[in-house]
């Protein structure tokens, strides 16, 4: 049983990990630090020296930042210097206009920026950057742990904050301790007006995807899909076929720089729309009532945020195994399923999805979400007909919590040589 405290704990947990981000969250945490670092140094800076763990840069290459049109860190840089307001957090660029863009290409031109990857750390999510004004001056920024998360704050060589030592080891924390039990107690039971401002969610995330129905973003997969006559003549007219397009759509549009904010989980966009999308279309399009749907997303968000408890923010397992294992939650409840047919749910996504590699954010990662929604519709199909993989198939367990930890020490461990195979293929391309 959740008594009160608990319930308070769990609901504000989801407050901090549930939160609007405009733009892929990576080079956006970068402009974050950026802006915090500037602050402190109270000019623009002469110079920028920036360095990044393996997961940030990798994630951080491809992707469009918004409102710029390019695509990188060097642009988000240079914004996060220029009009970058740290109280917005992963809103931070959402200032941005044409002149600060062209002012941002100028500065860049200028070869004031320095991104260099941080050696000899463990920080899977690790952000540092030292700023320089003309008369020597320097401030520094660091932020571990969290896309959020300042952890050390240095002006005119006064320490303002340090929280490095202090800070827990990525996997430790003293957030919530959850179980798949527990999440769903919470969804099913919690006070519906506790969990009302869930809906934000959909909100957000299906704004993001009609704009994309009428633009042309990224690989456009999530427009192809509606407004082709794929839709009706390969997959149909139905909740599936508007499942796969409102999902990728909203993550065409993040990917390409849209400047429109989506509802993040865990410091990912992606995972995100993910966890919020399916389930909202699967329950208008069967009718169900707003309290099914709060609750559908409560599961859905919940369950993203424990399973990534364990595996950490960034890692080289495609955050879109997790999102999608949290909104097949979300259908399967939707279809009148029962706590073990939504474990039932968990076991066919961790049977079928890990090892799906993450090789950073980019407009393909529309794809790789379809991939992963597909596979969460037809895991809740058979789990709501008690079909599910047993534990002498693979890396599934009996127990659902332990088939949770197999696939996140997979990620989080197993695929750590993985991750540096990808970011060395991605960084020695053409060379």
């Amino acid at each position: 049983m959740i008594d009160q405290t608990e319930r308070q704990q769990i609901i504000d947990l989801i407050k901090r990990e549930v939160v609007p981000a405009i733009g892929c969250t990576e080079p956006i945490a970068v402009a974050l630090c950026v802006a915090r670092a500037t602050e402190l140094l109270g000019s623009l800076p002469k110079h920028i020296d920036v360095r990044l763990s393996a997961n940030i840069l990798k994630n951080a290459m491809g992707v469009g930042i918004p409102g710029t049109g390019m695509i990188g860190l060097p642009i988000a840089i240079a914004l996060g210097a220029a009009i970058g307001r740290s109280e917005y957090e992963l809103e931070v660029l959402k200032d941005c206009t044409p002149q600060a863009v062209e002012a941002g290409r100028q500065y860049i031109a200028s070869g004031a920026i320095d991104i260099k990857l941080k050696q000899g750390i463990a920080e899977k999510l690790y952000i540092e950057v030292r700023v320089e004004d003309t008369n020597g001056k320097e401030a520094l920024a660091i932020i571990a742990g969290g896309h959020t998360h300042f952890v050390y704050l240095v002006k005119d060589g006064q320490v303002l904050l340090d929280q490095r030592v202090a800070s827990k080891a990525e996997g430790e924390s003293s957030e919530p301790q959850l179980s798949m039990a527990k999440v769903w107690e919470f969804a099913t039971s919690t006070p519906l007006d506790e969990l009302r401002f869930i809906l934000e969610s959909r909100n957000l995330n299906k704004a993001a995807a009609e704009q994309s129905f009428c633009g042309h973003y990224g690989h456009e997969l999530g427009r192809i899909i509606r407004n082709s006559k794929t839709e009706h003549a390969v997959l149909g007219d139905n909740t599936f076929a508007r499942i796969i397009s409102y999902t990728s759509a909203a993550c065409d549009a993040r990917m390409a720089g849209a400047m429109i904010p989506v509802m993040s989980n865990s410091g990912s966009g992606n995972q995100g729309i993910t966890a919020t999308m399916p389930v909202v279309v699967f329950a208008e399009d069967n009718n169900c009532s707003e309290e099914q749907l709060i609750r559908a997303l409560a599961l859905s968000h919940l369950t993203v945020i424990y399973i990534k408890q364990s595996l950490g923010r960034l890692s080289a397992l495609c955050g879109c195994v997790v999102a999608a294992s949290g909104s097949s939650c979300g259908i399967t409840y939707l279809m009148g399923g029962s706590y073990e047919q939504v474990c039932y749910a968990v076991k066919n996504m961790v049977a079928n999805l890990t090892g799906m590699v993450c090789d950073g954010a980019k407009p393909s990662c529309a794809l790789k979400v379809t991939s992963g929604v597909s596979m969460a519709v037809l895991s809740a199909i058979l789990a709501k007909e008690d079909k599910y993989v047993t534990s002498v198939e693979g890396i599934v367990d009996d127990d659902v919590d332990q088939s949770i930890r197999n696939l996140t020490s997979i990620g989080r461990e197993a695929m750590n040589e993985t991750d540096r195979m990808v970011l060395d293929i991605m960084t020695h391309k053409g060379v």
